[in-house]
């Protein structure tokens, strides 16, 4: 059997989150469901998922959380290492639907958004 063609980084207690995916359930392809908060990515997959977005981890981060404010991670001096160690310590700073395809990754955000990687 082959592994899964789309992985789906998902918070099942956010509805964009459960609404993308649906629509990759419902597109029948190969998935793997990761529910990143009780199994969170480690620092290299989200320096590999980071590239994949083209971001920033700042622009990966839910900056209305607690954490962010708790932890200061609005300091500029904070290096990119630093940036990614707090969201794998803390992974409900992490913005998500993210859906990963081979070298391609979007933010479910509108979850139609996610289609695109099915072409």
């Amino acid at each position: 059997m082959a592994s899964a063609e789309i992985t789906i980084y998902h918070n099942p207690r956010c509805s964009k989150s459960r609404q993308t995916l649906e629509l990759l359930q419902a597109r029948k392809v190969g998935l793997q469901v990761v529910e990143y908060l009780q199994s969170p990515p480690d620092a290299e997959e989200l320096e590999r998922i980071l590239t994949l977005l083209g971001m920033e981890p700042r622009e990966l981060m839910r900056t209305k959380e607690p954490e962010y404010r708790e932890l200061g991670l609005d300091d500029p001096a904070l290096s990119r290492a630093q940036l990614i160690e707090a969201m794998v310590a803390h992974p409900r700073l992490i913005e998500r639907p993210i859906v990963v395809r081979g070298n391609r990754a979007t933010i479910g955000r509108p979850p139609e958004r996610v289609l695109e990687l099915l072409s």
